[in-house]
C-alpha cells in the first residue's frame, strides 16, 4: 500500500520510522510546512518518548508543503495524518474525498461533531478511517486486555490508570488551547480509549484538577463512573516544563490477582491472589508497528477496523472533553 504521511513533527517522524517495518507499505509522498524537514533534516524535532529524531533520506519520496497535495497524488493510496489536532478534519475531508485511506492521529478532533463529520465522510467515500489509539496495541496494555477478557482474574475490583509528562517545549502549538484541546485533552485521551474498550463507556465522571497552562501546569484527576462496576481512576497531565520524565502506568485489581504496569519501573507483571507472580508473555511487536499493521491491513481489505473503531475514538473524545471541562467548573 502507498502512503502519505502528513506531518513530520514527533509523531510524524515515529510514524516514519514504525513504517519501514510494515509489511506491505511503503512511504511515498510527505508533506511539512517547514522545507528543511522535507529535505531529510528532522534535528528540530522532539518528542516525550525516545531521543531525537534521526535525519533521513527523503530523495525517493515525493514532498509536499501541505496536506490538499498530498491528497492529490494519484500514487497514494492511504494518507496518515500527524498535524495539529485542529486541523485532523479538514485533512482527513480532503484525503476522503480523494479516494484515500485515512490514519489520523489522536485525538480524533477537537470535538464531537468534527469526529461525526470525519466518520460520515468516510462512509460516503466507501473508506477506512482508523484513529491511531497507539495503547491499543502497546504490549503491555494489550496483553493486560486480554488478560482480563478471558476472564481469568474474575471481576474487576478496581483501576488506575496514570500517564504523566513535562510541558512540552517542543511543538509550540500544544500549547494553544484551540489547536490541542490542552495538554490533558491531548495526553490522557489514551487512557480514556483504553477504559472505553476494557470497561466501556462510563455512565458518567467526577473530576478535579487543575489548569495553570502559562505555569506549564495542567493536571486531571477523574473517577469513571460504572453502576454496577468498578471504581475507575485516570489521572496525570503535564508537571512543568521541560525536566518531569515521562511515564505511564496502570494498577488493575481483580478477584484473582493485581495486574501492574509502570513505563519507568518495570513491565507488565501479574501478582497472584495467591502469593505468586508472573511476567505475562507480551506480543511481540511495538505498539506503534501494530497500529500501522492493523490499519493496512483493514485498508487493503476495504474493512472497517472493528479492533478500533472511530466511532469508539468519537466517544473518546466526548469523555475527554467531559473530564477537560468538568474539572474547570
Amino acid at each position: 500500500m502507498k502512503i502519505g504521511v502528513v506531518g513530520l513533527g514527533f509523531m510524524g517522524s515515529t510514524h516514519l520510522a514504525a513504517w519501514a517495518g510494515v509489511p506491505g507499505a511503503e512511504v511515498v509522498a510527505l508533506s511539512d510546512p517547514k522545507p528543511h524537514r522535507l529535505s531529510g533534516d528532522l534535528s528540530d524535532i522532539q518528542g516525550n518518548l525516545g531521543g531525537p529524531a534521526q535525519d533521513q533520506d527523503f530523495s525517493r519520496r515525493r514532498a509536499y508543503r501541505n496536506y490538499e497535495e498530498v491528497a492529490k497524488d494519484p500514487e497514494v493510496e492511504a494518507v496518515d495524518i500527524c498535524l495539529p489536532t485542529s486541523l485532523h478534519l479538514p485533512a482527513a475531508l480532503a484525503a476522503l474525498r480523494a479516494g484515500k485511506h485515512v490514519l489520523v492521529e489522536k485525538p480524533m478532533a477537537l470535538t464531537g461533531e468534527q469526529c461525526d463529520e470525519m466518520i460520515g465522510a468516510a462512509r460516503k467515500a466507501g473508506r477506512v478511517l482508523m484513529v491511531a489509539q497507539v495503547v491499543r496495541f502497546w504490549p503491555d496494555y494489550a496483553a493486560a486486555r486480554e488478560i482480563l477478557r478471558s476472564g481469568r482474574l474474575g471481576k474487576v475490583k478496581s483501576a488506575v490508570f496514570h500517564r504523566k509528562c513535562a510541558a512540552p517545549a517542543w511543538g509550540k502549538w500544544l500549547k494553544d488551547a484551540g489547536k490541542s484541546g490542552g495538554g490533558v485533552f491531548d495526553l490522557l485521551i489514551h487512557d480514556v480509549d483504553y477504559c472505553h474498550q476494557v470497561f466501556g463507556r462510563p455512565a458518567g465522571v467526577r473530576t478535579i484538577g487543575v489548569e495553570e497552562m502559562e505555569k506549564g501546569i495542567d493536571w486531571v484527576q477523574a473517577e469513571l463512573e460504572y453502576p454496577g462496576g468498578p471504581p475507575v481512576v485516570i489521572s496525570g497531565g503535564w508537571h512543568h516544563p521541560k525536566s518531569y520524565p515521562f511515564s505511564m502506568e496502570f494498577t488493575i485489581i481483580a478477584e484473582g490477582g493485581t495486574l501492574d504496569f509502570h513505563s519507568g519501573l518495570r513491565p507488565l507483571t501479574l501478582y497472584l491472589a495467591d502469593g505468586t507472580e508472573e511476567k505475562p508473555e507480551l506480543p511481540a511487536m511495538d505498539g506503534f508497528a501494530g497500529e500501522l499493521r492493523y490499519f493496512v491491513e483493514c485498508a487493503g481489505a476495504n474493512r472497517w477496523p472493528e479492533a478500533c473503531r472511530p466511532e469508539e475514538s468519537a466517544e473518546a473524545v466526548r469523555t475527554m472533553l467531559t473530564i477537560r471541562d468538568g474539572r474547570r467548573s
